[in-house]
């Protein structure tokens, strides 16, 4: 939905009709997003019916700004994975925690001009991965790779596929 609604934002606009337009259309989309959010906390066959005809009238409205109404028409393309929420209102409504997982991959890349080789490539990522996991369970990923290697380390950490399960089951 952020990303949705960026490219409204990012739209340019030359005449105070069309700058009326962006705003009205993102003031809506923004209000759209809120009651998404509240539907996932409690969703009703009603309001899924409710939101999925306020999404239609949305992006099917007709501003008179040719760019503003191609990009609506664009969005109403996408409709089953912008509501995807209303089958499955367990799922986040955005992205952060995934863009922000691999924010560390991208920094690395830019920092480094890449790797040389596909395995170099495969190590980083693999490593990159471990450590991202490590940090979300709050262990040490230098104890975590001593226990690994066995290296004498202050607390062995036991295997991480264990730590998510028993995350997942508290």
């Amino acid at each position: 939905w952020v990303h949705a609604e960026r490219l409204v934002h990012r739209l340019d606009t030359f005449t105070e009709a069309a700058r009326q337009a962006k705003e009205t259309v993102r003031s809506l989309i923004w209000w759209f997003y809120a009651d998404l959010k509240a539907y996932r906390d409690a969703p009703t066959p009603r309001r899924k019916a409710e939101l999925k005809a306020r999404f239609k009238r949305i992006f099917r409205r007709r501003t008179g700004f040719a760019t503003l109404d191609r990009l609506l028409a664009r969005l109403l393309a996408n409709k089953d994975d912008l509501l995807r929420v209303l089958d499955r209102p367990e799922i986040p409504l955005h992205t952060n925690g995934s863009e922000n997982d691999i924010r560390c991959q991208v920094t690395r890349r830019k920092v480094s001009a890449t790797t040389h080789s596909d395995d170099g490539r495969d190590c980083r990522d693999a490593f990159l991965g471990l450590s991202k996991t490590c940090r979300k369970l709050g262990v040490s990923f230098w104890d975590y790779l001593g226990t690994r290697l066995g290296a004498p380390v202050a607390s062995p950490v036991p295997n991480l596929a264990e730590l998510v399960t028993a995350r997942c089951q508290a």
